[in-house]
């Protein structure tokens, strides 16, 4: 379910370019031993997540740009196309917690005219690589070390709305942290800003989920679930199938306001 913005063969062309950067060094067996290791992390070790546990070592690395990379573009590429965010008309996203800058390609690049990409992320690692795929795409942005709870930027009166994108994210973060997040983004939705906040769909270690729902709703923010099918680049699925793991449908929940 891609947008004309990023039709298979390009997406399958950048695939290839992440598998060319990440296995020079590593065998195809040590990257599906390390994406079983960073799948446990997130389905059975969740609370090691906010120390980084995602990203110690370059297999975890490599198994995260190639798999998980992919998999979040197709499915907020989806999102956006499902909810029309392509022409919400931001002229910037504020990709919070890029990682490595996916999300915020995947929205540009919808776009009939691609915004600036603004990422920002606590791993210098995922910088580095948010800025090699905003070059690699050919997106105007940078993405710069933070964290999500401090981002700066807030619309002031007159000024082009942008658009806070938050994927993959909020759940990682520690508690006094999403707090204060949540307190950030309830001044820039007050300014204006667009927002789209996309996690999994399961249920389990996200309690916080319903009081962002509560807290955010009388500013306009929507809920929704979404499923579609798993048309993944064949690299990718290959690469899955190696680690057992057999995405045949993509699925998330989202927070939007355009």
């Amino acid at each position: 379910m891609l947008t004309r913005a990023m039709p298979s063969d390009r997406l399958d062309a950048y695939v290839a370019a992440l598998e060319a950067r990440h296995l020079a060094s590593l065998t195809r067996s040590e990257l599906t031993r390390a994406l079983r290791a960073l799948s446990s992390c997130y389905v059975e070790r969740r609370g090691k997540l906010a120390g980084g546990a995602a990203l110690e070592g370059a297999g975890k690395r490599a198994a995260f740009a190639l798999f998980y990379g992919p998999l979040h573009f197709v499915t907020i590429d989806a999102i956006v196309g499902a909810l029309g965010a392509h022409e919400w008309r931001n002229t910037a996203i504020h990709d919070l917690g890029c990682g490595t800058g996916v999300g915020g390609a995947a929205w540009a690049l919808a776009a009939p005219e691609p915004p600036l990409v603004a990422g920002v992320d606590r791993s210098a690692w995922a910088v580095a690589e948010a800025n090699w795929t905003y070059r690699h795409l050919g997106l105007r942005g940078s993405a710069k070390l933070g964290e999500l709870s401090g981002f700066p930027y807030l619309p002031t009166p007159g000024s082009p709305r942008p658009a806070i994108l938050l994927a993959y994210a909020v759940n990682e973060l520690p508690e006094a942290s999403r707090a204060a997040l949540l307190d950030r983004i309830g001044m820039a939705l007050a300014k204006q800003a667009s927002l789209l906040i996309v996690e999994p769909i399961a249920r389990t270690g996200r309690s916080w989920w319903s009081e962002w729902v509560a807290r955010l709703a009388p500013a306009g923010v929507v809920e929704r679930e979404w499923r579609f099918p798993a048309r993944l680049p064949p690299l990718v699925r290959d690469i899955a199938r190696g680690a057992g793991l057999d995405p045949r449908e993509l699925t998330a929940r989202t927070l939007h306001r355009p």
